[in-house]
């Protein structure tokens, strides 16, 4: 049994060794929020956060995660109400949305560690892969949620 605690409160999990947190949270916990797409930690769609960094799902074991909390989309809000997903509604960055629960923790992530970040720091830090294309969205939320917080 490995203990996880995630969203807040401790779950134990019985599975192989070296399983990737991302089938845990998907297949055993039924927080499917997080999503798989690339299996090798660079389109960043199974992002979640670890101790408010963000992280790829994907990539690491739930060995390796059993030490962090871990936040999914289910965890960050109850109803949505968190300052990026608001900002996401409004600046309307989704379109197919597919991309969107690893988009907003590391968005989420950016704004833990930059409170007010440029465009350049919001480039370098945003690498989560959006097919539709919908950055200059993300970027216009990204400021938003700063200005909001007193920001520039």
């Amino acid at each position: 049994m490995i203990d996880l605690k995630i969203n807040g409160e401790t779950k134990s999990v019985e599975v192989e060794k070296g399983t990737p947190l991302l089938w845990v949270l998907r297949d055993n916990l039924n927080l499917t929020g997080t999503k798989f797409g690339c299996g090798i930690g660079h389109c960043g769609a199974c992002t979640v956060l670890m101790n408010g960094h963000a992280t790829k799902s994907c990539t690491t074991s739930v060995e390796q995660a059993a030490s962090f909390d871990i936040v999914t989309i289910e965890g960050l809000s109850q109803d949505s109400s968190h300052p990026v997903q608001l900002a996401w509604i409004e600046e309307d960055v989704p379109q197919c949305g597919y991309c969107q629960s690893g988009q907003i923790l590391a968005a989420v992530a950016l704004l833990n560690d930059k409170s007010h970040p440029t465009d350049e720091e919001i480039n370098q830090s945003m690498t989560n892969v959006c097919r539709c294309g919908t950055y200059q969205r993300i970027r216009k939320a990204i400021h938003r949620v700063a200005r909001e917080r007193g920001g520039q």
